[in-house]
């Protein structure tokens, strides 16, 4: 079994998270919704449909988050950022209604906010939990508004050094929360499967004793569901409902089938964990264990009144007879019955 400096367990929602828990899977629509509430509308049921725990938004204003002279992007074609960040805003009116249409459909809302205001509209609302992204994690400021509210803070850690996570942490800390999630995260769109570094979600979890998960920008359902096996208690991906949706977000997005598949191998691979103990076989396996295993088998008959020796025993299946490793225990031993050759021993017999 996974072995952690201390069990942890927090709620989101009515959701328990951490060590022992199932995923809590969260579907990242982000600015996803192209701007059209019907089709956030959509996002949300369909990732509901799909298994997740949770839809998260981003809440930002081009004008609190980039300078006008921000140079383009080369991902993004190197386009104007500011007026591409200015396409994507979420209008706030929507979040009340998108959040009424999430608790419909049985499955937790909220957000990454971007400025104070993104905040305190979201404290309204009272989310289950605030995310800051890894671009935010060097803002101290707006990690300790979010932190204030006394929610479970979730920070993605892409691009970050230890002194940048530990300067998070302690930004949380310092409002007397320590419900903390930290994501491993790689921040490229899409990012490259050999710069996932999976094993530093152990790092940090061993580091700062903190609940770790994954926010994954690869492509396809694989490195997820590795995350999980070794012992990511969040994962976050990004969700569309068409690839080939106009947008930034949409061409490395997963689609809701298999969105839907990846929790399906993910609560599979959650099944297979059990719990380590060795107290075989189980009831499912006796009939195998009974028929499939060997014993010891009489090689040649053997008469009532005959002392049993070596050469009189052989090995092979069924083993509903005497376990090959006590052979030394029936050497020795005088039959009482005849025994015909190939016919498993059993202690009755003897």
């Amino acid at each position: 079994m996974i072995k952690f400096p201390s069990f942890k367990v927090i709620n989101i929602g009515q959701r328990k998270v951490g060590d022992g828990q199932p995923c809590f899977i969260i579907a990242e629509i982000g600015s996803n919704h192209n701007h059209d509430f019907e089709m956030a509308c959509r996002l949300i049921e369909a990732a509901a449909e799909a298994g997740a725990d949770a839809v998260k938004f981003q809440t930002f204003r081009a004008t609190e988050l980039y300078s006008k002279k921000t140079p383009g992007f080369s991902y993004l074609d190197n386009q104007d950022t500011f007026d591409l960040i200015h396409s994507l805003e979420l209008d706030r009116s929507w979040q009340v209604k998108l959040q009424a249409h999430a608790k419909s459909c049985n499955i937790d809302f909220f957000s990454s906010p971007f400025d104070t205001d993104a905040i305190n509209s979201l404290s309204e609302l009272d989310v289950p939990a605030y995310k800051v992204a890894s671009f935010e994690l060097t803002d101290d400021t707006l990690i300790t508004e979010m932190a204030s509210r006394n929610k479970p803070v979730i920070l993605s850690t892409g691009m970050a050094s230890w002194m940048d996570i530990q300067n998070a942490v302690d930004a949380v800390r310092t409002c007397d929360n320590d419900e903390i999630i930290l994501l491993q995260c790689t921040s490229l769109y899409p990012a490259p499967i050999n710069l996932s570094n999976l094993y530093s979600m152990s790092s940090m979890r061993h580091a700062f004793d903190i609940l770790t998960g994954y926010s994954d920008h690869t492509e396809g359902d694989h490195i997820s569901c590795a995350a999980v096996a070794i012992g990511a208690c969040v994962i976050e991906k990004h969700f569309t409902l068409d690839r080939s949706l106009p947008g930034p977000d949409h061409p490395y997005a997963m689609e809701p089938a298999e969105f839907k598949q990846m929790i399906q191998r993910i609560r599979d691979i959650e099944s297979a964990f059990g719990n380590g103990s060795k107290n075989g076989p189980r009831p499912e396996e006796q009939e195998m264990a009974e028929k499939g295993r060997r014993s010891l088998h009489a090689a040649v008959d053997i008469n009532a009144g005959q002392i049993i020796k070596k050469e009189m025993l052989t090995i092979k299946r069924p083993g509903l007879g005497i376990s090959p490793s006590l052979r030394n225990q029936v050497i020795g031993r005088t039959a009482r019955k005849d025994i015909k050759t190939d016919e498993w021993i059993s202690w009755e017999m003897l």
